[in-house]
Order: structure tokens, then sequence, then C-alpha cells
């Protein structure tokens, strides 16, 4: 069963209804469900289906594809020499259907490009110069390495530019996605657990796929990340692996960014990581990006040279905070750390980031989801005399309101005593005091638990619930 996905599902559906040939990219991580969504539209109605191998040759890379041929029709069909020859077999395959619509579909196309294979200029000539005269072919092109799609395929600067009829980035699940998919697996989790299970797995299909029904949720996650035999013991290496032909600098800035909480500067993240500031750096920034791992935003009203960058992948976070401690291979090391200061650290910071993956559902409970805003963040650095301040989440209104929200993950209901109320307080006084607007200064509490009320709760303009990140 196919859980959310209905727009891209539509898309993918219209494209095959089109009266014109189509070229289709999907891309996204690594285990986002990008392969499952187009068997669960197209069923077995492809005309032709390959899947790259990973880590292979241009030798290796073309067998596979002729036992692909013969798979879907061509029997005798010859081993390619280069890939010219073998998308001239694919045409072939194109000639001899009958059916309507020849669906293509080319998964993990980013491992057939080896090393000087000359594969893009072959799919180039395959869709210029043959498929896009046709009216009858839709052409999907898939790969967990988003970088190199966007670069090869989306902003090509060659024959294929703007060629792609109907991109799609397949985004991690939501809370409310993961929510209908737990209980279409019967996991019988409470929103807290399932709050819990999102700060660590993030929103990821596959990743979810692997609770066990009867565990609870600290024997799962021991079972699936501490246990030497766990399936997702080594997901961290082949995660990045699997995205970069060269990782370790991607690992580098990922660590780097998850050892400050509100981000870095460009020029912060190279000093502490010390690395050297080149072309690819920026390269790789944009490439961690793309795929979800970290997210760029600007500090409040200023330019983008002063850009932030912060690390927002849940799974990453849980990564170098727990699992990278790890090193006396305990295999209950997450039920250990439960309850302890550690933990509830994390707690906080993992709940800010789920907050910041759902500011949809946040603009949806303010009754803003139609005005136009700007989300941002702000930073007051420290001096010899004062100490620094920051607001994780802003959202600049265009009906004259700033709102700077709260976020609290607490067991029970956040409970907001003098000195936090002056703390909060202070942060807002001196944030109108640095910039110097007109609108009015709302502030808002996102709440894990709720809040308790007293003499200091009704300072807030609205509280939102953990409830409200569940919405669609």
């Amino acid at each position: 069963m196919l859980i959310g996905r209905e727009k891209e599902q539509q898309r993918l559906i219209q494209a095959a209804h089109e009266e014109e040939s189509m070229f289709i990219a999907l891309y996204g991580r690594r285990r986002v469900g990008k392969t499952y969504l187009i068997r669960e539209t197209f069923g077995e109605g492809f005309t032709f289906y390959h899947t790259g191998l990973a880590n292979s040759t241009m030798k290796k890379q073309l067998a596979a594809w002729r036992l692909s041929l013969r798979e879907y029709g061509l029997r005798k069909a010859p081993l390619p020499h280069t890939w010219l020859d073998a998308f001239d077999a694919l045409k072939e395959i194109i000639r001899q259907s009958e059916e309507a619509k020849k669906i293509i579909f080319i998964d993990e196309l980013p491992w057939l490009d080896t090393q000087r294979s000359g594969f893009v200029p072959a799919l180039e000539n395959f869709w210029n110069g043959w498929a896009s005269a046709r009216k009858d072919i839709v052409l999907i092109v898939c790969g967990s390495a988003t970088s190199w799609i966007i670069r090869k395929i989306l902003k090509n600067h060659g024959g294929l530019h703007n060629r792609v009829s109907i991109k799609i980035h397949l985004q991690p699940f939501t809370l409310h996605e993961c929510e209908a998919y737990a209980s279409h697996r019967k996991l019988g989790m409470n929103r807290r657990q399932l709050m819990e299970c999102y700060m660590i797995m993030g929103g990821i299909p596959f990743y979810w796929s692997k609770l066990e029904r009867g565990l609870s949720l600290s024997q799962n996650i021991d079972n699936l990340f501490f246990n030497p035999d766990g399936e997702l013991h080594d997901e961290y290496d082949e995660l990045y692996a699997s995205l970069f032909k060269n990782p370790e600098p991607y690992i580098t800035i990922v660590r780097t960014l998850g050892t400050k909480r509100i981000g870095m500067t460009r020029e912060e993240l190279l000093a502490e990581a010390g690395i050297r500031d080149n072309g690819r750096v920026s390269e790789t920034l944009q490439d961690l990006e793309a795929c979800g791992f970290i997210r760029k935003y600007a500090n409040f009203r200023l330019k983008t040279k002063n850009a932030i960058f912060q690390l927002i992948d849940s799974y990453t976070l849980f990564h170098h905070r727990f699992i990278h401690l790890n090193t006396g291979g305990d295999e209950h090391f997450w039920s250990r750390q439960t309850g302890s200061p550690l933990y509830y650290n994390w707690c906080g910071l993992a709940f800010e980031r789920v907050c910041l993956l759902h500011i949809q559902q946040i603009k949806k409970a303010l009754g803003i989801y139609g005005t136009i805003s700007r989300v941002c963040a702000w930073n007051l650095p420290a001096t010899p005399d004062r100490h620094g301040a920051q607001i994780d989440l802003l959202i600049d209104r265009d009906d004259q309101v700033i709102d700077i929200c709260e976020m609290k993950y607490t067991q029970q209901p956040y409970e907001i005593t003098l000195e936090e109320e002056q703390k909060i307080q202070n942060r807002r006084l001196r944030f109108m005091a640095a910039i110097g607007t007109n609108k009015a200064i709302h502030l808002i509490l996102v709440s894990a638990s709720g809040v308790k009320r007293n003499a200091y709760s009704d300072e807030f303009q609205a509280i939102i619930s953990a409830d409200a990140l569940f919405e669609k």
C-alpha cells in the first residue's frame, strides 16, 4: 500500500496520458521510496526497466544492460560495446512494443555514468535524436545521488538543457505520513513515541519499515542501530558513500555543523573544520542542501553572504550524538541513555529540527498559511561584556507581524518560570533593538507537551502543541 505521495503519483499518471513523449527526473535521498513509488504507480507495465550497478565498471554496466534487454523481449541482444549501442538496442525494444505508452524506467541512473563512459552524451542522443520526436514514450530516470541528477540532468548545459518535462524531488515523510504508515503496519505507537522515532529517523520510509511490532521503541532502536547485526548498524557510511563519490568532505562538514546548535556561517565552518576555501566547498554545501542534510537560511535581514548553514537531518544528528559515541559496542546503548542529561539535551535539539521540517504545519496552526511570509533566524554574536542571543525560527509576515517561535521539548506540560520568561523577553527586546522594526512582535510557543498555565504563560500570543505538527 502506498502511503502519501498522492501529488507525485498523480503527476506520473498524468504524464502517461499526455499526447507527447515525456522525460521525467525523479530524485531524492537514499531510502526515501523513489523506486517504490514508480513500481506502485506502474506495476508491471514497463516496456523496459533497468537498475544501474553500484561501484561497477562500464563493461559490467553494459553487460547488465544486455540482461535487461533480454528480459524485456530482445532475446538475442548482443553485448553493447558503447552506450550508443546500448540505447540503440533499447530503440528496438520500443519499436517492438504494442503498448500505447512505452514506460522506460532507468533506476540509479548516476551509477551508469562511470568515468569516460560517454553515458550522458548517449542519453542525450537517445532522447533528442529519437525518443522526443515520438508521441508514445515516458522516460523515467531516477537516482539517490541527488547532486548528480541536478548537475547532469536538470542543470545540464549541453544537449539535455531544458529537456526534462517533469522533475519530482521526493521528500521524506512528514509526521502525518509517518503516523499513517505506523497505523497501517499496526505498530501501536502513540504520538509521543512517533515524535521520538521521527527525531531519530526523520521521515525516511525504509527506516520505519524496519520497526518490529511487539517491541518497544527503545528495543527497536537498539536492535536496528546498536546491535552489530542490526539492519541499520552501518547505515551512516553506506548513506554518504551511496550519494557522493568522495564522501569524506561531506562527512567532515556535517560533523562540524553538528557541533553548533544554531549552525555556522561559511567562514566559521571553514575555520572550525580546517577546510581550505575553494570552489569545491560551495559545491559540497550545495549538494548537502539538495539532499536535505543541511539547510541554508538567512540571518534576519542580512545579506546572503552572511547565510548560516545548519545540520537539519534527524538521522545524521542522532548518529553524531549517540551512535558515534558507542565505541564500546554496547548493544543496549540507547536504552541506557534514555533519561540521561545527554538524552534530554538531544531531545531539545532534535525537536527543534522536527519543527523546522514542519513549518507549513506551524503556519496552519497560526492561521497564516495563506499569508506571504519568510522563514529565517537571528543570531547576535557575543561580545566581551555581553552574552550573545539567538532565535532559531522567525516568521516575517507581510501582515506587519513577526513571529518569534520558541520550541520546547518536555515530558510534562512546559512550565514557564520567571527566569525563563526573562530570557525570552530579553531575546525579544534585543531583537527589536537590533532590527528597529515597526512590525508587531508575537511570541509563539511550540511545545511537545503543551503548557502549564501560570502567571507567565500569557506572554505567548499562541501556543502550538505537538498534535498540530501531525496535521496534513
